[in-house]
């Protein structure tokens, strides 16, 4: 587990509401508000857009010293809303930490390594899950969670009650998959067609079956009418 980046932030308190909002977003500054378990009320402000893109651009968990009219404060970005067709970004929610007040984020995968699956046979890696949810206090924070993969074979799987959490409680289900080893493609796709073939011979002898079942039953009721017709005689 590796801490978080502490990144410096100037912002300038604003008015709120559409139209100032606007206003900065021509001048390049991105509104923002403030809140925080301490905080009696939101701080509505604003910060250059080129700082918070500078934030957005480390796929980490983004922590900040955030100054705003002489007033510093230790938060996280929170929430980030953006255009639908520019994807610039319109508002940023930042939250003030407070040291005996757990937060709930969620926090990065990062796989290191080259499995030995991957290196000796051929394998693949798939990662169907990149983002931890966890319930944790400011100062043990993570900027991400790192996976060593080194050791995995082909079918060899790391889930979430695999990871060392140090001190966090993880919100996700333990037995989810964090990232698995999985066949070469040729051999996945051959396993596939076997698979496939066995089912559908399993059909055909299925349908053999029933077939020769239904000629039994009409052979074995003719023979009994036949019998009955010479009981008769």
């Amino acid at each position: 587990m590796t801490q978080p980046e502490i990144y410096p932030l100037e912002g300038t308190k604003r008015e709120s509401g559409r139209k100032e909002s606007d206003r900065l977003r021509d001048e390049l500054r991105i509104p923002a508000v403030l809140y925080g378990p301490k905080i009696k009320e939101n701080l509505h402000f604003s910060i250059l857009e080129s700082d918070l893109e500078k934030i957005l651009a480390v796929s980490q968990t983004k922590l900040q010293t955030l100054k705003v009219d002489g007033e510093e404060y230790r938060t996280m970005l929170k929430d980030v809303d953006f255009d639908p067709v520019s994807d610039r970004a319109l508002h940023a929610d930042f939250y003030v930490l407070d040291s005996d007040v757990p937060v709930t984020l969620n926090v990065p995968v990062r796989i290191k390594g080259t499995a030995i699956g991957v290196r000796d046979g051929g394998g693949r890696v798939f990662q169907p899950m990149r983002i931890v949810r966890i319930r944790v206090l400011p100062d043990k924070i993570p900027a991400q969670f790192e996976v060593d993969i080194t050791n995995l074979e082909i079918g060899d799987s790391i889930h979430v009650s695999d990871i060392e959490l140090e001190g966090a409680e993880a919100l996700d289900d333990d037995s989810r998959t964090i990232v698995t080893i999985a066949p070469p493609k040729s051999e996945a796709l051959f396993t596939s067609s076997i698979a496939e073939a066995g089912i559908e011979d399993e059909a055909e002898e299925d349908a053999e079956l029933e077939e020769g079942e239904e000629l039994e039953g009409e052979e074995g009721e003719s023979e009994e009418g036949d019998e009955a017709e010479e009981a008769e005689k």
